[in-house]
C-alpha cells in the first residue's frame, strides 16, 4: 500500500492515465514542489509535456491562515466570494494582498522555470498532479484558478488522497484519478516510505530533462515521417 517515493508514486499513477497517452492535446501540469517528481513520471509515461502551475493563496490580512482567495500562474485571481463578503473586505486590501503574493509567485516561476514562457492550456485537456491530496484547499484553487484559462479538460490526478476529498473533487473537474484513497488516511506523507522534501535544484533538473525528453520525441516523429 506504500510507495517507495515520489517517483515510485509516479509510474503508478502513470499506469492509471493510459488513455491520455499520445495525444497532442494532452499538457500535464505540477504542483511544485512535491507534486514535480511524480507528475515527471506521468509526463514521461504519456509522451506529454510537463511544466508547473503555482498557487499562492491570498490570505485575510491579520488571519493569513484564513484564505479569501488565490493568485495562479499566468496571475489568475479567484475569490472566496463568502469569506470577503462576510468580512466586508475592501477591494483595495485584496488588491494590496495579491500584489504581494503575485511578486512571490513570479519569484518562484522564475527559480523554477527560468526564461521559459508560461504554459498556454486554452483548448487543452490538463493534467494537474500532486502528490497527494489532504484537505484538497491548494488544489481547488489551482483548478479554479486554471479553468479561468480556459482549458478544454481539467483532469485532477493524484497517487493518494483522502477519501472524502477525493470524492469532493468530482463536482469541480472534469475527472479526478485518486490511485489509492486509504480509510483512515492520516496525511499524505503516511503513505510513503520516502516522503523528503523536494528541493528547487530538483524541480529545475527535472522541468529540463523533460523538455529535452519532449524535444527528442518531436525529433523521432519527424523522422519517422519523413
Amino acid at each position: 500500500m506504500i510507495y517507495r517515493d515520489r517517483i515510485d508514486a509516479g509510474k503508478q499513477l502513470a499506469a492509471r492515465l493510459t488513455d491520455y497517452a499520445d495525444r497532442d492535446d494532452v499538457l500535464v501540469l505540477a504542483l511544485p514542489r512535491g507534486g514535480v517528481p511524480v507528475a515527471y513520471e506521468v509526463a514521461k509515461a504519456l509522451r506529454a509535456p510537463l511544466d508547473i502551475f503555482l498557487v499562492r493563496k491570498l490570505g485575510v490580512p491579520g488571519h493569513e491562515e484564513l484564505a479569501m482567495g488565490a493568485i495562479a500562474t499566468g496571475g489568475v485571481r479567484v475569490l472566496n466570494d463568502d469569506v470577503v463578503d462576510y468580512l466586508k473586505i475592501p477591494g483595495e486590501v485584496i488588491d494590496a494582498v495579491a500584489a504581494d503574493e503575485l511578486r512571490e509567485l513570479e519569484r518562484r516561476e522564475r527559480a523554477y522555470r527560468g526564461d521559459r514562457p508560461e504554459p498556454d492550456v486554452r483548448g487543452k485537456t490538463i493534467i494537474l498532479v500532486d502528490d497527494g491530496l489532504a484537505t484538497g484547499s491548494t488544489m481547488r484553487a489551482a483548478a479554479s484558478a486554471l479553468r479561468e484559462q480556459n482549458p478544454a479538460r481539467i483532469v485532477v490526478a493524484v497517487p493518494v488522497s483522502a477519501p472524502q476529498t477525493c470524492n469532493e473533487y468530482r463536482m469541480g473537474v472534469d475527472e479526478i484519478i485518486c490511485a489509492k484513497t486509504p480509510d483512515p488516511f492520516l496525511g499524505v506523507g503516511m503513505w510513503y516510505s520516502d516522503f523528503s522534501q523536494t528541493t528547487d535544484e530538483e524541480v529545475r533538473e527535472l522541468l529540463t530533462k523533460a523538455d529535452a525528453m519532449r524535444t527528442t520525441e518531436i525529433d523521432n516523429r519527424e523522422l519517422v515521417h519523413t
